[in-house]
């Protein structure tokens, strides 16, 4: 488009990221600006999942971590060998949706993201319903293959929109808020700034 950037139409099927099955298909439009500003992204889905199924895995997910005796604390997930922990696969699951909104914001046409690890995970205690997670995720950055360093804070409550803020290690832009707009489920996800919050 003349002045504003490249357009791409991408159709594409999606599936579940704890049993890999199809979860339904999409069309998207995506337009990388000439500035340097986030994509534009218009996207449509039919799921194969209903959405009270996915509501009830959300809720399940949620209750999972609402109901620990104490606050969740892990490291290196997953461990040198790709390992993930089965009392920790929640904490990933989030850290996976969380990453989601770093790597959208933070895309080029030329430059692409993937969630590698999270090097530290801490829960926070709140007193209303929400949950609240502080993350440093380590984010494998394409084509240059550099390891990016971000903290996330995610704040979370089914059939609310995750809010994300974080801040990455390579950049000197302010603590950027990249919460979705739609209610979103942490549980059929897809694999693949200062620190005062």
């Amino acid at each position: 488009i003349p002045d504003s950037g490249h357009k791409y139409y991408l159709q594409f099927t999606i599936e579940d990221y704890r049993s890999g099955e199809n979860a339904g298909s999409c069309l998207a439009t995506v337009l990388y600006p000439k500035t340097k500003s986030a994509p534009v992204v218009n996207i449509k889905c039919l799921h194969t999942k209903d959405q009270k199924q996915i509501q009830d895995e959300d809720n399940r997910l949620y209750q999972h971590i609402r109901h620990q005796t104490k606050p969740i604390i892990g490291n290196n997930i997953p461990d040198s060998y790709g390992n993930i922990e089965p009392a920790l696969e929640p904490v990933w699951a989030l850290a996976v949706a969380g990453s989601s909104y770093i790597m959208w914001e933070k895309s080029t046409e030329n430059l692409g993201y993937s969630m590698a690890q999270v090097k530290s995970v801490k829960q926070w205690i709140r007193k209303d319903d929400f949950i609240e997670f502080d993350y440093t995720v380590l984010l494998h950055e394409v084509p240059t293959q550099e390891i990016i360093s971000c903290h996330m804070r995610l704040t979370w409550l089914p059939g609310h929109p995750m809010k994300v803020k974080y801040f990455c290690a390579s950049e000197t832009q302010e603590i950027e808020d990249g919460s979705g707009m739609e209610p979103g489920s942490a549980a059929g996800i897809l694999y693949g700034r200062g620190a005062n919050f």
